[in-house]
């Protein structure tokens, strides 16, 4: 068809309008069109779209000569999978990797490299079971957290550096980590035959909080769905799904961006409110972790009252909920956020440097129904005095509600300046 008339400006045109199958196929044509198709700004250009990879480098990290050795390397490494698929779970832990390095780098060093396929192969013979594929490529780019505290079911040490993050309340600390695969053999082998579950069961401890206030996330090998487990998960083996059933694919055909599971849209999902700002970290003396309480509307909500802004979310308490109490079935935290703004608290027009808490009220329905009306002073013990460009005085309290869904509204009330007969 008179290719080889072709000039080398329009086969660069033409190849760089070309997909790397199509690139490899036209590199078959004559030695003159494979030189054209070797070339590495070509090659470049692919990586960076498919992968995102600027520079030419292995899974590992490892450099390459080239990045069409880069890419083939690539390919090869993920043989068995849906290349869709691979291209999908490596933007989802870009998005977190970014993240973490621009934000919470400590953090970031704790992620382990890619497990290989041996490894896991180890993990799905001791354990019976096997991944399902986006969880398997999920290993694949990161191995989980390096663990370096005691063993789960026994740790009474704290880690702030959970890739998912947490909350606190009173007594009750929470931080998780995505467990490496041999965390992940211990604790389902130690923890499964703690519960009382059988041999042949398919759930695998995929995630857990670090501390003594344990947060226990399983995930079924047979549906995909991740579970998290409940006050009575110890009793009766109680659990509650992550994620709605209907986004889980259940085919188990290679067919692309159909096949996920819950451990890959529970990570999608994360990554994106690491990225937009609706969860940040908070810091808490020298500590700083990841803070699953909402920071942006609408699961956020602000009140600005002569110059006293009031900010307040809530979060679901898996791991305290009963669901065999029919009155106090839920439990939800919420952390309430309150400073003053740079002008300072403004009265009929008189300015004031500083104001104090005094009260609050609050009414706490489930679904329509009033369920708690309080009305005190203080909170948690403590009549916060707040000054222009101070850090905000946060607090976390918490509820039980009989139904899934409630609200909180209410108000408090501040003086002006500081009150004197306050008592800290």
């Amino acid at each position: 068809m008179g290719l080889e008339s072709v000039g080398d400006l329009a086969l660069h045109i033409i190849l760089n309008k070309l997909g790397p199958e199509d690139i490899a196929r036209v590199a078959c044509v004559s030695k003159r069109f494979r030189s054209s198709a070797s070339e590495d700004s070509l090659w470049f250009r692919v990586c960076s779209q498919d992968l995102c990879v600027t520079n030419p480098v292995d899974l590992l990290g490892n450099p390459l000569p080239s990045f069409k050795v880069a890419y083939q390397i690539w390919r090869e490494a993920f043989l068995m999978y849906p290349w869709s698929l691979v291209k999908r779970v490596k933007r989802c832990w870009d998005r977190i990797k970014t993240w973490l390095t621009d934000n919470f780098s400590e953090a970031e060093a704790t992620l382990c490299k890619g497990a290989s396929e041996d490894e896991i192969q180890e993990l799905e013979i001791a354990l019976k079971v096997k991944l399902p594929l986006p969880t398997r490529i999920l290993y694949r780019f990161q191995n989980g957290q390096e663990f370096t505290g005691e063993h789960l079911a026994n740790s009474t040490l704290g880690s702030s550096l959970g890739l998912i993050g947490g909350y606190s309340f009173y007594n009750h600390l929470v931080n998780v980590y995505l467990l490496p695969l041999s965390q992940v053999m211990l604790e389902t082998q130690q923890i499964m035959r703690h519960l009382g579950f059988s041999r042949r069961s398919k759930y695998i401890v995929m995630a857990a909080s670090s501390t003594n206030s344990e947060k226990l996330f399983f995930l079924n090998c047979t549906n995909g769905q991740l579970y998290v487990g409940t006050k009575n998960l110890a009793t009766d083996g109680e659990m509650i799904p992550c994620v709605p059933h209907d986004l889980i694919s259940l085919a188990h055909g290679l067919n692309g961006d159909q096949q996920q599971d819950a451990m890959l849209l529970w990570l999608e999902k994360h990554g994106h409110r690491l990225q937009n700002g609706s969860i940040k970290l908070r810091e808490e003396g020298n500590v700083r972790s990841i803070s699953l309480f909402p920071e942006e509307s609408p699961l956020c909500s602000t009140a600005v009252t002569n110059g006293v802004e009031v900010r307040a979310s809530a979060v679901f308490i898996p791991e305290l909920t009963d669901l065999l109490d029919d009155h106090e079935k839920y439990l939800f935290s919420y952390s309430i956020r309150m400073s003053l703004q740079p002008q300072g608290c403004i009265i009929n027009g008189m300015f004031f440097n500083s104001c104090q808490l005094h009260q609050r009220h609050w009414l706490i329905r489930a679904n329509d129904v009033i369920v708690s009306d309080v009305n005190g002073e203080a909170v948690i013990g403590e009549f916060p005095l707040l000054y222009p460009g101070d850090k905000e005085f946060v607090y976390q309290s918490c509820t039980p509600l009989p139904t899934p869904s409630g609200s909180i509204e209410g108000s408090f009330t501040f003086f002006p300046g500081r009150s004197r007969n306050m008592i800290f």
